[in-house]
């Protein structure tokens, strides 16, 4: 029986100074309800029609996709061929190395090792090397930018080799922006053309936020760097036909309410909806009257509340983000034709899109937020944090207890307050004050007063300090203290009304007086130079400078763990007396350990209140009713006095919106980034591996490689390696962030030649695979039931009981031949799309992974590296089942393996007869079958590329 027959969907459409074809949805009308499918589903459909080959994709595929069902259970798997791939250089650099490693495999087995070669378009930006060692220095990016390069050389030595190698691999140099801002601004074509055809944009990205691009109209995600792998080279990336959820904004937001707490209030909202592995579509009057920004600061955060994608349709105001951000009048009339001649033109009306679910959401109902300690999904109204934090402090940091009152104190024989202390009843009016004094709080922990450096240098690079560069000044400290306070890149710093408003209201601090207190590490890292060009241009970033936000560097600081560490002094201080301190941040992500391993509460915020608290010093308080500080003339300021209105920050948006500053910005990437010019490359197909690097190594997925295909075989007689809890996160899994000294991956450094000094951190040694096993599983905070009370990368190893770190135990394990599982609870890798956690994983000898749900990207990196993933039976956990890790355990499938297959857990314990427990294998679908029998996706790459 013959299947579908495809329509002749191809059709020519005009724009402003040209013509082209295009492939036309409306045409596919007749198999089914094209026009009533969300717009995010389309644009994956014309990628069906577009790359329909009877092979890969069929007829039935794009049938399939038309009559999308919105409620449905979904069993099917979408071939999405994608435009183009985006990677930052701390997934890019093992990318890279796993590509050289391929070609080291073919060159062996005797083939061209260029067979190897991406069949799409790859960018990557440099962008997460870069680190906060200095700040509050006038001269703080350039040095900051000299660190980065004498850290990085080999890194970038082995990206320039292979910018030659690969001919379609381009590098955007460091010190440009960051990954998701110059996607935005300078990556994103709107349409892609190809020998007179126009197709819309796509990718997928090595980064979880690359669903910020949702917020221009092109649908992207992140994914891990072993399906990036894939994707260039040639395999579609294979998805779950998704649920779509429809998101009905309306209203508008109010005064004084920014993005940041928009997406705040959304992400509470959404995760708490459980739209994880499904799109989200927004729509409506209220999603029409946000500007580009802000519809990109939403889908920025897609991954925080759990969804493949947040998407705006395109619209007016796609086209104008576009002639702003310097694309040519006949790209984006392009770009608005194209839409229109596919129907997909203007933001959706109620009625007109069959969803999943439609949930309805009033942007007037917006109230400032915060969200933190630990999780971005933890709104906290900002009235409300003062009596949070201090419940926290009693409940979550348990032996902390809560502050309760609040006097001055006078430090250095002067007196006076800090910006951020209010003095109480019946006190004097203070003196000016000085950066020696300091507002305490009265409680019954433990006060330390320390003397420590302003304008803090970091341990690794005090050796290259002047002695006594740096002054001294005596701070105290106590729980709720910020000791961090960063607007760093990724979700805001691409919105340039967040970012004036920070600026304004530095401006009238400084005006005022104010002034930030010393213990806090202050910074400024913007998401590309164009930011720097317009606060410049408005004369804000000198109130920022003023306030010690000087420009640190532009890239992923602070919230991808690179904020540096804290001034000697201070961090010793936090550790012997154990306090909660606080950082805040204009980030995603301030997961346990993320931000600094030293900082306990972080919070994640708009830029403006970023300046707010580093101002008041301290997180356990009221912004919207307590001063945030005293003028020296004893004055009090409180947040309504310094907040900027709207027509102050639409006086200057023009600034924001020059398309003749990001053409000017964007046309010579080297002399931006000199340093780079003066990396030397290496030439060659095929990469010359250093036994003797600490940065890039050979990985060993294809040691043993061969043509044949050995499917791997369920564990049997397993060990626990360990035992998790509930919201285990990729941060928790994958190495990140510094490297201890005392630690498996410090030892192992140190035994090869390299100082403490010299360690960089965990992402920028991605491309040496004997680094990151080493860390894998390691994080300060992460909790393992089998040593309870024990907080790290330790387990007991068994039968013998011994406490060891799980490196170790893995190895002890696997000279002995012995396969290993993981055990979890809910949301089981959820966070940045880092494959490491499933490489690191399957180096370590893991052949399962047991939890009560899975993040999608995790689930499916586990998969690519050839790792078993299974999901308990609703109300069954390793708690439930008593397991303490002292058993064995099969796994034993319950026939041949198939999409969502049955399987069973047997549990052996000593004196008892096994207990048999019902499993399903989160192996989704038919292709994901395949990556399992192969070993993993790479080795099944390679297998079909040299089979050619």
């Amino acid at each position: 029986m013959m299947g579908p027959v495809l329509p002749d969907t191809l059709q020519e459409f005009t724009f402003a100074g040209g013509r082209g074809k295009l492939h036309a949805l409306p045409r596919l009308a007749e198999l089914g309800p094209v026009a009533r499918l969300p717009r995010s589903l389309r644009i994956v459909l014309e990628s069906l029609v577009r790359n329909a080959d009877g092979q890969r994709i069929t007829a039935e595929d794009v049938k399939a996709l038309v009559n999308w069902p919105a409620r449905a259970t979904r069993t099917r798997e979408i071939p999405f061929v994608v435009a183009r791939i985006v990677l930052q250089d701390f997934t890019g650099v093992p990318l890279l190395v796993d590509l050289a490693a391929m070609r080291s495999a073919a060159a062996r087995m005797g083939k061209d090792p260029a067979v190897i070669e991406p069949l799409v378009p790859v960018d990557l930006v440099i962008d997460h090397s870069i680190q906060v060692d200095f700040a509050e220095v006038p001269d703080a990016l350039q040095r900051n930018t000299e660190i980065e390069f004498r850290r990085n050389a080999e890194r970038y030595e082995f990206l320039k080799w292979g910018r030659q190698a690969f001919a379609g691999f381009k590098v955007v140099p460091p010190g440009i922006g960051i990954v998701h801002q110059v996607n935005l601004e300078l990556l994103a074509p709107g349409l892609i053309e190809k020998d007179g055809l126009y197709s819309p944009d796509s990718l997928v990205g090595t980064d979880s936020h690359t669903t910020m691009i949702g917020g221009l109209g092109v649908v992207g995600w992140g994914v891990g760097g072993i399906e990036a792998e894939a994707g260039m080279l040639g395999q579609p990336v294979y998805f779950l036909t998704p649920d779509v959820v429809g998101v009905h904004l309306t209203g508008e937001l109010q005064a004084g309410v920014t993005a940041t707490d928009l997406v705040l209030t959304l992400t509470e909202l959404l995760r708490k909806h459980k739209v994880v592995g499904k799109f989200v579509e927004f729509f409506g009057e209220g999603a029409a009257s946000l500007a580009v920004p802000d519809r990109a600061t939403i889908s920025n955060m897609a991954p925080e509340y759990g969804a493949t994608i947040g998407y705006f349709p395109v619209d007016e105001r796609s086209c104008e983000y576009l002639e702003h951000t310097g694309r040519l009048p006949t790209q984006v009339d392009a770009f608005r034709r194209w839409h229109m001649a596919q129907e997909l033109f203007g933001m959706p009306a109620v009625g007109e899109i069959d969803y999943s679910e439609v949930l309805k959401f009033d942007l007037a109902g917006v109230q400032p937020s915060v969200a933190g300690p630990r999780r971005p999904q933890d709104r906290i109204a900002l009235p409300r944090l003062r009596e949070t934090f201090e419940h926290l402090l009693q409940t979550t940091y348990a032996k902390h207890p809560g502050s309760q009152h609040r006097r001055l104190v006078v430090l250095g024989g002067e007196t006076g307050p800090v910006a951020g202390g209010g003095e109480q009843a019946g006190e004097t009016a203070p003196e000016p004050y000085t950066r020696q004094q300091e507002t305490t709080r009265e409680n019954t922990s433990t006060v330390t007063e320390i003397e420590m450096m302003q304008n803090r240098p970091t341990p690794d690079v005090l050796h290259h300090v002047p002695s006594g560069e740096f002054p001294a000044a005596r701070v105290q400290l106590r729980h709720g203290d910020i000791v961090i306070a960063a607007i760093t890149g990724c979700t805001n710093t691409s919105n340039p009304r967040v970012m004036l408003q920070a600026g304004l209201l530095a401006q009238k601090a400084v005006t005022l007086g104010l002034a930030v207190r010393p213990a806090i590490k202050v910074s400024l890292a913007p998401g590309s130079r164009v930011v720097s060009e317009y606060l410049a241009t408005t004369g804000l970033q000198k109130h920022l400078d003023a306030l010690g936000f000087q420009t640190v560097g532009y890239g992923c600081t602070t919230c991808i763990g690179n904020s540096g560490p804290l001034e000697p002094h201070l961090d010793v201080a936090i550790a012997e007396h154990d306090l909660v301190v606080a950082s805040v941040l204009s980030g995603n992500r301030n997961f346990e350990a993320r931000v600094h391993q030293s900082v306990r509460a972080n919070f994640l915020m708009s830029p403006p209140l970023v300046v707010a608290f580093a101002l008041a010093g301290r997180i356990d308080i009221d912004l919207t009713s307590e001063p945030i500080g005293t003028t020296p003339a004893g004055q009090q300021v409180f947040l309504r006095d310094l907040w900027p209105s709207d027509e102050e920050v639409e006086a200057l948006l023009g600034a924001a919106r020059d398309p003749a500053v990001y053409r000017a910005t964007y046309e010579d990437l080297g002399r931006l980034s000199p340093m780079w010019a003066d990396i030397p490359a290496r030439a060659g197909k095929a990469y010359a591996w250093d036994e003797a690097s600490t940065y890039i190594q050979e990985p060993p997925y294809f040691e043993k490689f061969g043509l044949e295909v050995e499917p791997p075989r369920p564990p049997r007689k397993a060990r626990a390696l360990a035992i998790f809890g509930d919201s285990v996160t990729t941060d928790h899994i994958s190495p990140a962030g510094s490297i201890p000294a005392r630690s498996p991956a410090g030892i192992h450094l140190q035994e090869h030649g390299v100082s403490t000094e010299d360690f960089n951190s965990y992402g920028s040694r991605r491309g040496n695979d004997r680094v990151m096993v080493r860390g894998t599983f390691a994080n300060v905070r992460i909790k393992n039931l089998m040593v309870p009370g024990v907080e790290g990368g330790v387990t007991a190893h068994q039968p013998s009981g011994e406490r060891m770190s799980i490196y170790d135990a893995a190895m002890r394990y696997h000279a002995a031949g012995i396969p290993l599982v993981i055990f979890a609870g809910q949301e089981y890798g959820s966070g940045s799309s880092r494959d490491w956690a499933a490489k690191g994983t399957r180096l370590l000898g893991v052949r399962a992974v047991i939890s009560g749900s899975f993040e999608r990207i995790h689930r499916s990196n586990l998969i690519g590296m050839g790792v078993l993933p299974c999901q308990f039976a609703a109300g069954t956990n390793a708690q439930t089942l008593a397991i303490s890790g002292r058993e064995c355990f099969d796994v034993r499938l319950d026939g041949p393996l198939q999409p969502h297959q049955s399987a069973t857990l047997v549990i052996h314990r000593d004196g008892f007869d096994p207990v048999e427990v019902p499993l399903l294998v989160r192996i989704d679908t038919p292709i994901e079958v395949e990556y399992y029998n192969h070993g993993g996706i790479l080795p099944y790459v390679l297998r079909q590329l040299l089979a050619q």
